[in-house]
């Protein structure tokens, strides 16, 4: 909450003072950038043919920057954990110096991760920034034979000048290196149902995903709440993790097809 509370403080000032004239939004990007394609490539060297990872799912930290940093050091003490996916919403009012705190927590982790787009990493141009910290808001990778398909379905956040949800890039993505994998995660920040999501486009959304092979499951955050539904009534359940503020996290373990999950304290 320090961190918080220093970032909202600054504002406050630069705000107020006439000879000042930084832009919130705008300064260089210093440290590491492109981060998902630099870790993407880690966990596929390590686990795209592997039977068996466990993964670690969390969310929306856009305030919790205490519990974010004590996540951190939580992960670097076990030994069971292969990678970490975070489902978005690192900012809260897309501010460039929020995403920077963020991901210089994140680096703290000794095992890799990557981070989808959240509706709040969209205000003002954090989608701009998101993009060149992290990557592409919609993007894919293989663990354990199975496509982790990272999909961005904020739609009521976005322009409107990129579909939400992509489904051009969704369809695409059914045969794109279709002979590596023969089972299927779906993740995003906003589930269909929420307000975030384009609900006109729902079904077509759910019987695109059925497209691919085995969908075992979907995951999400934004509700900051453990979720756990058969949204369709069609088998797919919908998981969600709690805000990193809760001092919760999910973790998946995959194996031969089979899959199980738990809500962890720390």
């Amino acid at each position: 909450m320090k961190y918080y509370l220093t970032i909202v403080l600054a504002i406050a000032i630069l705000s107020s003072c006439e000879l000042i004239v930084v832009h919130p939004y705008s300064g260089k990007l210093n440290g590491k950038l492109d981060v998902n394609r630099k870790n993407i490539e880690i966990i596929e060297s390590k686990y795209a043919t592997q039977d068996t990872v466990r993964f670690a799912f969390i969310s929306d930290s856009q305030r919790w920057f205490d519990e974010l940093e004590d996540f951190v050091k939580e992960i670097n003490r076990r030994d069971d954990i292969d990678f970490i996916i975070h489902g978005g919403d690192l900012a809260d009012f897309g501010l460039t110096d929020e995403f920077l705190i963020q991901r210089d927590f994140l680096e703290k982790l000794n095992k890799p991760y990557v981070v989808l787009i959240g509706n709040h990493d969209l205000l003002a141009n954090g989608d701009e920034v998101f993009e060149k910290i992290f990557g592409k808001p919609n993007f894919s990778f293989i663990a354990a034979k199975t496509k982790f398909l990272c999909l961005n379905t904020n739609a009521l956040e976005s322009n409107y000048s990129n579909p939400v949800p992509n489904f051009s890039f969704i369809n695409s993505e059914i045969k794109n290196r279709n002979n590596e994998y023969h089972q299927t995660i779906a993740l995003m920040h906003a589930r269909p149902t929420s307000e975030q999501f384009d609900n006109n486009v729902a079904e077509v959304f759910q019987y695109s995903l059925k497209q691919f092979p085995n969908l075992l499951f979907a995951l999400h955050g934004h509700e900051h709440r453990y979720m756990n539904e058969d949204v369709f009534n069609d088998g797919i359940h919908y998981y969600g993790t709690p805000n990193i503020g809760k001092k919760q996290f999910l973790v998946f373990t995959l194996s031969d097809g089979s899959f199980s999950h738990e809500l962890l304290n720390y």
